[in-house]
């Protein structure tokens, strides 16, 4: 698909990276990630590749080795490697969750530890939010964080859930709440996990979907943490974890938006050149149509996308917030509508490992259902949008 009609928005610089992207994406495409995936390995070459031409820390600040843009940047990259068939999905939440909360909330020691090796792609960072009691509610977590009073290191217990990469990611930024949150206010804090930390146990989950990433159950055991683990200030905490959610929402749409548009493009292609009768299928308005509804409805969720991108960068939390969460619901509705036609245009071909388009049909879920599901985003937009009473 052209991109060359989203001149208006976006700037010159951003053109050129959008096609720079797109022809990394060329090289490695849909077949090294299946292949990848397949053999339970990491797309490491295309990491490393997208790493050492700037593209993993494009968001990060300029001092600490990454682009100086941000998530406006970061996320014409992760959509135009799954407009090519090889999105990373570790994209979401090594730079764009880590790397921002970090960079914006980090002590002076954090971000030299950290912002160079997440920009070069020589480290990556997980990110622990999910539990198995609390699933969208972070009201509701339970992993606590206290202090011990004779060393002044942070003990941490509590179990997480759906947590992408931990086997492969150098620490996990776990959100807990200190313990005088039992009280009832709600304090979440964040906290840097190394891997081989003692308690800190992980466990694969057997997913139907086939990704390069795995999910993990983890257990924190009594996990002992130094003081300067805690990200920021303890009394930051909310204002902290949103900094972090309204990327990962911004990046899901941007996850969303790419592998819609390879899903369709490959429709395209087929339409175009598969004759049952006299013309190419695509001639059929009964095929052409619902694939010309889904570029409608791509284009204008990319638009919301750059709306929330261009609010976070300018500091706009609030209205990012917002934006984030329609241009997410937005764009997963129209991934899984692109994505189930671009199966049926291939009709047999569609559910053929050949085509690759089936594994899609599960992976296109997982916008909808991830960070947060469209339920509760329509909640969002009920309560905080349009100004509805709450129903919980």
């Amino acid at each position: 698909m052209s991109t060359a009609h989203s001149t208006v928005l976006e700037t010159e610089e951003h053109q050129a990276l959008r096609a720079a992207v797109a022809a990394l994406g060329r090289r490695y495409g849909r077949d090294y990630l299946a292949k990848v995936a397949g053999s339970g390995g990491h797309p490491d070459e295309l990491w490393a590749d997208a790493a050492k031409l700037g593209y993993l820390g494009v968001n990060l600040p300029e001092e600490y080795g990454g682009g100086g843009g941000g998530i406006a940047e970061l996320s014409i990259v992760l959509e135009e490697l799954g407009a090519a068939g090889c999105p990373l999905l570790m994209m979401v939440v090594s730079p764009a969750i880590c790397g921002t909360v970090i960079a914006r909330f980090g002590t002076e020691e954090q971000k030299r530890t950290w912002l160079p090796g997440l920009a070069d792609g020589t480290r990556t960072m997980a990110f622990g939010i999910t539990e198995p009691d609390a699933g969208s509610n972070s009201h509701r977590i339970t992993t606590t964080a206290r202090r011990d009073p004779d060393s002044g290191d942070w003990v941490l217990t509590g179990r997480k859930v759906f947590i992408s990469g931990v086997d492969i990611a150098d620490a996990t930024l776990i959100v807990g709440r200190t313990s005088d949150a039992r009280t009832g206010s709600l304090k979440p804090c964040l906290f840097i996990v190394p891997r081989d930390a003692p308690g800190f146990e992980r466990r694969q989950i057997d997913m139907e979907l086939q990704a390069a990433e795995k999910q993990f159950e983890l257990v924190l055991d009594d996990v002992r943490l130094p003081a300067d683990a805690l990200v920021g200030d303890e009394d930051a905490g909310l204002l902290q974890l949103f900094a972090g959610l309204n990327p990962e929402r911004i990046m899901t749409a941007a996850f969303a938006l790419g592998m819609g548009r390879y899903a369709l493009s490959r429709a395209v292609e087929y339409a175009k050149e598969r004759s049952v009768w006299k013309a190419p299928i695509g001639a059929h308005q009964a095929i052409a149509h619902p694939l010309a509804q889904s570029h409608v409805e791509i284009e204008l969720a990319r638009l919301m996308m750059q709306k929330a991108a261009r609010l976070y960068d300018e500091g706009d939390d609030v209205g990012a917030g917002e934006a984030a969460n329609m241009a997410k619901l937005a764009a997963a509705d129209a991934c899984v509508k692109a994505v189930d036609q671009s199966v049926h245009t291939l009709g047999g071909n569609g559910l053929t490992k050949e085509f690759g388009l089936a594994s899609m049909i599960v992976a296109s879920r997982v916008a909808r259902i991830a960070p947060v599901s469209r339920e509760m985003i329509l909640n969002y937009v009920s309560h905080q949008t349009l100004g509805l009473p709450k129903s919980y």
